[in-house]
């Protein structure tokens, strides 16, 4: 039996108190499941968000996607964790990654490490959390008696790391380009999402009976509703002369063609890889939403 479908969106653009209330309200009327924020300069702070739009909504859960672990001291950052999850009466999912982008780590005077560096203090902020927040003599208290953690990563390492400690293991389907300080990052090829994805579920039969598999999630980068496939991603596939087209068409992370059309690759997807938690960028929050009412209760 397929877990049933989770829809997740990441709000990206930096507001006024009236309009990210009102932004958060929509997602909610829409039917959103989740509402994400990332954690990179220039966006919005994603705990002060996640607080507010806890305020504003009732049912959707709220999540960091994802904090950058070289930002964050562990013994603070499970007090903002404690805090905001009580404040959003439980509704709290935390999201954790290496972070990938250095100029962020640079201009934050933030050292940014090589990627064996960032994965061994990813691991052990997540150890931390574990500690802290599971000990009953920590204040402040979350609200959850756990905070449900999801860890977003492609690499071996990650993939262990988040079979290890993730309730929600999340696929960006993206790798970063060599060389690039700005977090410029490449799509993998659906063959190499395969390869990826039966290694993180070695990892995870590794790990101790839990009691239930970690969700699997993947952000989606592209939704276009249309009669015209190929018109849509043409655009992309300009950038990635590399892609062809034939690729770019059943690539997880771009939804094009009809209703129709992308419900079916959903429904595939999830078949496929595993994917029932599927989150969209804010510029698709609209153009998603009826996609997603076509899938609700599956």
């Amino acid at each position: 039996m397929p877990r049933p479908f989770r829809f997740g969106v990441d709000l990206l653009t930096p507001s006024s108190a009236k309009e990210w209330r009102a932004k958060c309200r929509r997602a909610e009327d829409l039917g959103y499941d989740v509402i994400l924020v990332p954690d990179h300069l220039g966006m919005i702070a994603p705990f002060p968000a996640l607080a507010a739009a806890a305020e504003a909504t009732e049912r959707p859960r709220l999540g960091t996607y994802v904090l950058n672990a070289g930002f964050w001291n562990p013994a603070l950052l499970a007090r903002d964790v404690a805090t905001t999850d009580a404040l959003a009466s439980g509704r709290l999912e935390l999201g954790l990654g290496t972070g990938y982008v250095q100029a962020e780590h640079e201009a934050a005077g933030l050292p940014y490490g090589s990627p064996r560096e960032r994965v061994d203090q990813l691991r052990h902020t997540v150890a931390e959390l574990e500690r802290l927040l599971g000990s009953p003599e920590h204040l402040p208290r979350p609200a959850q008696p756990r905070v449900p953690l999801l860890i977003g990563g492609n690499g071996d390492r990650m993939l262990r790391l988040t079979a290890e400690y993730a309730d929600i293991a999340s696929f960006t389907c993206r790798r970063p380009v060599p060389g690039s300080t700005t977090g410029q990052l490449m799509p993998l090829t659906p063959a190499e999402l395969d390869e990826r994805i039966v290694r993180y579920e070695k990892f995870a039969a590794e790990r101790a009976a839990r009691a239930e598999p970690a969700e699997l999630n993947v952000l989606i980068q592209l939704v276009a509703v249309t009669e015209d496939r190929e018109r849509a991603l043409q655009p992309l596939v300009d950038r990635l002369p590399e892609l062809p087209m034939e690729q770019a068409l059943d690539m997880p992370i771009a939804l094009v063609g009809t209703v129709e059309q992308i419900t079916a690759q959903v429904r595939a997807q999830r078949e496929r890889y595993g994917f029932s938690y599927l989150t969209v960028l804010e510029p698709f929050m609209e153009e998603f939403a009826p996609v997603m009412e076509a899938l609700r209760g599956e």
